[in-house]
């Protein structure tokens, strides 16, 4: 079902893993991936599924580029439309705020009417705390480690990408 609807995949990023993430994830989809910073709400007005992806930063804190976007957050319109999220974090150097920044774009997604999709198992992770996990043994999307966890990345993305209803 996923599979046929209009998608786009925006991210933010700062070293690059997450552009990299997103990159793998529009490969796959024959999509592009768009950079959110400096956009506004209504580039998500013509898609029936967002893809949108954020690494936390320091300690539990948004990436700037979605921090700057939060405003334009609060004022979309996502009702009716399906949001599928991907985090990047450390579980290792940061285990009590791991993917906390997906956590905290998932409740803006829900607060501007958007429905939530593509949750992911939290086993195979080590962690203390998150945002991301919003009921017991599950992230609100994808969880990705590209400094514990590089060699899983591929696999994760097929899985999740599945899972969302997309034939690869």
């Amino acid at each position: 079902m996923t599979a046929q609807l209009n998608t786009a995949i925006f991210f933010g990023s700062d070293t690059g893993n997450t552009e990299a993430a997103a990159q793998k994830i529009a490969e796959k989809l024959n999509l592009e991936a768009q950079d959110i910073a400096g956009c506004s709400s209504d580039i998500f007005d013509d898609y029936e599924l967002l893809i949108l992806g954020t690494p936390t930063a320091n300690y539990g804190e948004m990436q700037p580029d979605w921090d700057y976007f939060v405003p334009e957050l609060e004022d979309a319109d996502l009702k009716g439309k399906k949001v599928a999220l991907f985090g990047l974090g450390d579980q290792i150097d940061y285990p009590d705020s791991f993917l906390d920044a997906m956590g905290d774009l998932a409740d803006l997604v829900v607060d501007a009417g958007g429905e939530l999709v593509g949750a992911w198992s939290t086993d195979g992770y080590e962690f203390n705390d998150s945002r991301a996990e919003k009921e017991s043994g599950k992230f609100v999307g994808l969880a990705l480690d590209e400094d514990r966890q590089p060699e899983l990345t591929d696999d994760r993305i097929a899985t999740w990408l599945t899972t969302l209803g997309f034939t690869l």
